[in-house]
């Protein structure tokens, strides 16, 4: 709710200055790229590795930010009027699907209507197959927006899909022989990826981080786990791990990162953090 009366009262205050659409460059700069403000770390990523040097994009959450609590600066607002696309997934940040609606804005390419979420859960990205669905269709808006270099945008486009059916054949090789299959996170943001590789996830709350589990709810995860072997408890990079922490204590076994990539520190990629997430998955599971 704060952050849906933040989005309300700094557009009125910009709307009534006359500000919200002279604060942020034109759709296309002065160099011809396409003004593109993607929502957060997966959505920046597709919109470069698809609009290549065409493209010029901002993403609206800061590194090491939690983008579910994004509030929106003034300045961001006025981006999102002028951009040439805004590249978001509506449901998953509250403050950029009311800027949206607000503004009435129409050169928007929102990914839930791409791939449709199940149950509710945001997270697509960490499914590479869905990701590359995602990537596709992206390429298809940009080259729209950019005939004369829609050629180069779908090569692109085929080239990252290529890239992201590697890391699927490499997950699944990963994982294919494993001691356990049981994936005991602190959030419930992995299904899509425990479901393509047929693992098991056990969530210790739901889709929301900052959703306080009954006590009830950790004794029944830490006997599950117990019973079933897991070594692993998994917390995020971006949430406290204090939860994770002491179920592990409790049932003897160890807490370790297995990151959502809803962000991404300088130095790595889409591509790296999953790979990284493999890893980690193949040490927990003891698969060979």
């Amino acid at each position: 709710m704060r952050g849906r009366v933040a989005v309300l009262l700094v557009a009125g205050m910009l709307a009534m200055t006359g500000m919200l659409a002279g604060c942020a460059g034109p759709a296309k700069p002065a160099d011809g790229r396409i003004r593109v403000v993607a929502a957060f770390y997966p959505l920046q990523f597709i919109s470069e590795q698809v609009g290549g040097d065409r493209v010029a994009v901002e993403n609206l959450t800061r590194a090491g930010a939690e983008p579910h609590d994004l509030e929106l600066r003034p300045s961001q607002l006025a981006g999102l009027e002028d951009a040439g696309l805004v590249v978001y997934l509506r449901g998953f940040q509250p403050a950029v699907d009311e800027a949206i609606d607000l503004q009435r804005h129409d050169k928007t390419f929102d990914v839930a209507g791409v791939e449709p979420l199940r149950d509710a859960d945001p997270h697509v990205w960490l499914d590479p197959l869905r990701l590359a669905a995602i990537a596709d269709r992206l390429a298809g808006r940009l080259a729209a927006l950019d005939p004369a270099d829609a050629d180069a945008i779908r090569a692109r486009a085929a080239t990252l899909g290529e890239r992201l059916r590697e890391l699927d054949a490499e997950f699944s090789r990963g994982l294919a022989h494993c001691a356990r299959r049981d994936v005991v996170t602190s959030h419930g943001a992995f299904g899509y990826l425990t479901a393509r590789y047929d693992l098991v996830q056990v969530p210790v709350t739901g889709l929301n981080p900052d959703e306080e589990p009954g006590p009830q709810r950790v004794r029944d995860v830490a006997r599950l786990a117990r019973e079933r072997g897991v070594t692993t408890i998994f917390f995020e990079s971006l949430v406290s791990p204090k939860l994770s922490e002491t179920i592990a204590k409790e049932i003897g076994a160890k807490a370790a990162v297995l990151d959502p990539l809803e962000g991404a520190e300088d130095g790595e990629t889409y591509f790296t953090v999953m790979r990284a997430n493999l890893e980690a998955l193949r040490d927990a599971l003891g698969c060979r």
